[in-house]
C-alpha cells in the first residue's frame, strides 16, 4: 500500500514554458487549477533578475525585451543534461542568458544581480518557479503547503527525474511522487470524461508542450489506469516552431534591410515574442502579422507569415511527431484501429496541421479536443496527490500502472548492453541477471549501469557505477546476481550479492557526475531562504514606498485646496513645501535606499504636516468659541 502524507498536496505542471498548479477539492469531487496574482491559470517559467530583486513569472517574461542577458527561461531543457550534450550546445545559440561549463560538467547559468555575478544551475531556477506555484497555491488554501507530486516528461531519463526532484527540495517540498505528463492527462480525462469505464478503452495521450513532446498508450477499465507503452523526445516543442519562425525572419531583415541582427540578444528577444504572438494566432487564422517598432538600429520591421508557411518552415518536426506515435504503437502492441480515443495535451497540440497530420494516421478519428489542453496535466497531478495524502475526503478508488520509458542494464564483456529491464515495463518493479567473472583471481568487478536503446553500452547514457568485491577464484565460478528496481517515481535502485551468500552490496543510483550533493542541495535551500527574505523585505520597501507616495499625493491634493493654504502660516507653508520636495526627490531618487529611510522620513513628513493642520483646527475652534 502507497504511503499516506499528511496535510494538504497539490499537483504541479512544471512546464518548459508554462507551469500549472492545481489541488483536488473533495467537497466538489474535482480538482481546482489555481489562478495566480495575475489572475491567470498557468504561470510562465521565468526568472529574472535586475539590480534590485528577483522575478518570477509574469513580471519576468513581461520585462525580458528590456532585460534579456539576466532573463532566465527553458530551465527544463537544462535540467539534468551535461553542458556538453549537443542538444545543449545548440539551445546556447539560440538563448540571450550565459551558460557555462560547471563542476563535472554541470550547466550553469550566469546572470548579474544587484551588480554581483551569480551563477545558477538548472535545478536552482526551476525551484523557483516550484516556489512561486507553491506560493499560489498557499494563498489559495490559506494554509501552509509541503507535499506536492510534480510531473515530468515520460521521457525524463532517472538523472532528469533526479534533479527535478532535487529542485523540487530546493523549493522547500517535499515531492511525494513524481508522475509522468501523460499519464497525468490520461487521469484528467479517465475522471472527467470516462469516470467508471466498465468497458476496456485504449487511450492515446499526445502530448505536444512548449519544449517537450510525450505520447503515451493506456487501457482504462474499472479505474484502473494501465500504461501500454511511451515514446517521446525531450526535445521537441512549440520552442522548436518558434526558433523556425525567428530564424525565417532574421532572414528577411537581412534581405530587406542587409543588416544582421542575430547578435542583438534585445532584438531577437522581441522578435522571438512577436513569432510567438503569430503562432497562437495561425492556429485560428491563415495568416498573421508581425509589426516591431525600432527592432534593430532604430529600423521598423513589417511583415507576415501564412499558415501555409509556417506548416513548410516545421513539416519536418511535425512529421517526428508522427513517427514517435508510430513507434509508441509498435511497442504497444495495439494497432491504431483499435485506440478509441485520441487525447490532445499541450499548447502545441492546438496547431491545425498537427491535429491534420494525427487524424490521417489515425484513418480520420475524431481527436478529443474537450479537456483544457494546458491543464490537464496539473489536473491529474491534483489526482495523484489526492490519492496519496491522508486527509483526502474524496472517494477516488484508481489503480495507476506507469511503465519506465527506456531500457535499464549494465556493460557486460566487449562492451555490450546487458539489459535488465526493457523498455515500457511496468513500474514499481524489480528484475534481476546473474553474472560471472570472465577473468582468472580477479578481487572486484565494476559495474556500470546505463539506459538507452544501443546495443553498444558506453552509447547509452550512463547513469552511474560501483565496485564490487569478491573473493580470488577462477574464472566463471562467482555467479553475482546483480537486481534492478525501480520505484513509483521511476528512480532506479540496483544492488548485488554473491549467490553463494558472500558479499553483498545495495546502492541508489545517485554518484553520476553532474548530479547534486545533500550538501549542496542544503546550500542550495539556504540560498532560496535568502532570497525569500530579499523578496519579502523589497516587497516591504515597495509598501512602504508606495505608502509614502500616496501620502505625498494626498498632501498636494491638501495644500492646493486655497482656503486651507490661506490659513497657513509662512514658515508651516514652507516647511511643508521644503518637506513635499524632500519626499518627492527621496522616492525618485534614492530608491537605493533601505526601508528605514523611508519610514523614518513619513514620520517626520506626518509630524509637519499633522502639526499644522491641528494649528488650523485649533484656529477654527477658537472662531468657533469667539
Amino acid at each position: 500500500m502507497a504511503k499516506k502524507y499528511k496535510g494538504p498536496a497539490i499537483g504541479i505542471d512544471l512546464g518548459t514554458t508554462y507551469s500549472c498548479v492545481a489541488v483536488w477539492q473533495g467537497q466538489n469531487n474535482r480538482a481546482e487549477i489555481i489562478h495566480n496574482d495575475q489572475g491567470k491559470r498557468t504561470t510562465p517559467s521565468f526568472v529574472a533578475f535586475t539590480e534590485s530583486q528577483r522575478l518570477i513569472g509574469d513580471a519576468a517574461k513581461n520585462q525580458a525585451a528590456s532585460n534579456p542577458a539576466n532573463t532566465i527561461f527553458d530551465a527544463k531543457r537544462l535540467i539534468g543534461r551535461k553542458y556538453s550534450d549537443p542538444v545543449i550546445q545548440n539551445d546556447i545559440q539560440l538563448w540571450p542568458f550565459r551558460v557555462v561549463a560547471g563542476k563535472d560538467d554541470k550547466p550553469e547559468i550566469i546572470v548579474k544581480y544587484k551588480g554581483e555575478e551569480k551563477c545558477f544551475c538548472a535545478e536552482e531556477i526551476s525551484s523557483m518557479v516550484l516556489t512561486k506555484m507553491r506560493n499560489i497555491a498557499e494563498k489559495f488554501l490559506g494554509s501552509t503547503v509541503e507535499n506536492a507530486v510534480v510531473t515530468v516528461p515520460a521521457y525524463f531519463n532517472d538523472s532528469q527525474r533526479k534533479a527535478t526532484k532535487d529542485a523540487g527540495a530546493i523549493a522547500g517540498l517535499n515531492v511525494i511522487r513524481i508522475i509522468n505528463e501523460p499519464t497525468a492527462a490520461a487521469l484528467a480525462y479517465g475522471l472527467q470524461k470516462r469516470a467508471n469505464c466498465v468497458e476496456e478503452r485504449n487511450i492515446f495521450i499526445f502530448d505536444l508542450g512548449g519544449g517537450t513532446f510525450d505520447v503515451s498508450l493506456l487501457t482504462i477499465k474499472n479505474n484502473v489506469f494501465d500504461v501500454k507503452a511511451t515514446a517521446g523526445d525531450t526535445h521537441l516543442g512549440g520552442e522548436d516552431f518558434d526558433n523556425r519562425m525567428v530564424g525565417h525572419f532574421v532572414m528577411e531583415f537581412k534581405r530587406k534591410h542587409n543588416k544582421d541582427l542575430s547578435g542583438n540578444s534585445r532584438a531577437l528577444r522581441r522578435l522571438r515574442t512577436a513569432c510567438e504572438r503569430a503562432k497562437r494566432t495561425l492556429s485560428f487564422d491563415t495568416d498573421a502579422a508581425i509589426d516591431i517598432d525600432s527592432l534593430y538600429e532604430g529600423i521598423d520591421f513589417q511583415s507576415s507569415l501564412t499558415r501555409a508557411k509556417f506548416e513548410k518552415l516545421n513539416l519536418d518536426l511535425f512529421e517526428k511527431c508522427i513517427k514517435t506515435v508510430e513507434s509508441c504503437l509498435t511497442d504497444s502492441k495495439i494497432s491504431k484501429s483499435s485506440v478509441d480515443d485520441v487525447v490532445l495535451v499541450g499548447g502545441s497540440s492546438r496547431i491545425p496541421k498537427m491535429q491534420q497530420l494525427l487524424q490521417d494516421f489515425f484513418m480520420w478519428k475524431d481527436l478529443c479536443l474537450s479537456i483544457n489542453p494546458d491543464e490537464a496535466v496539473a489536473y491529474g497531478a491534483a489526482v495523484q496527490a489526492s490519492l496519496l495524502c491522508e486527509e483526502s475526503d474524496n472517494s477516488l478508488n484508481l489503480v495507476l500502472l506507469d511503465v519506465t520509458p527506456l531500457s535499464l542494464g549494465t556493460a557486460v564483456r566487449g562492451d555490450a548492453m546487458s539489459v535488465v529491464i526493457p523498455r515500457n515495463t511496468s513500474v514499481p518493479v524489480k528484475r534481476s541477471e546473474v553474472y560471472v567473472t570472465t577473468e582468472d583471481d580477479i578481487s572486484n568487478i565494476f559495474f556500470t549501469v546505463y539506459e538507452g536503446e544501443r546495443l553498444k553500452a558506453s552509447e547509452n547514457n550512463l547513469l552511474g557505477s560501483f565496485n564490487f568485491s569478491i573473493p580470488p577464484a577462477p574464472k566463471g565460478h562467482i555467479p553475482v546476481e546483480v537486481c534492478f528496481s525501480i520505484d513509483v517515481d521511476g528512480i532506479l535502485n540496483v544492488s548485488a550479492k554473491e549467490e553463494s551468500g558472500g558479499n553483498e552490496k545495495d546502492i541508489t543510483i545517485t554518484s553520476e557526475k553532474g548530479r547534486l550533493t545533500t550538501l549542496e542541495i542544503e546550500r542550495m535551500i539556504q540560498e532560496a531562504e535568502n532570497f525569500k527574505n530579499e523578496d519579502m523585505k523589497f516587497m516591504k520597501k515597495v509598501e512602504v514606498v508606495n505608502g509614502l507616495d500616496d501620502y505625498l499625493y494626498n498632501m498636494r491634493k491638501v495644500m492646493k485646496d486655497g482656503s486651507v493654504s490661506s490659513m497657513l502660516n509662512s514658515i508651516d507653508k514652507m516647511k511643508i513645501n521644503s518637506a513635499m520636495i524632500k519626499g518627492k526627490l527621496l522616492i525618485d531618487g534614492k530608491q537605493d535606499e533601505e526601508a528605514f529611510v523611508f519610514v523614518d522620513f513619513r514620520k517626520e513628513l506626518e509630524s509637519i504636516f499633522e502639526s499644522a493642520m491641528e494649528k488650523i483646527n485649533k484656529s477654527y475652534s477658537d472662531e468657533e468659541s469667539d
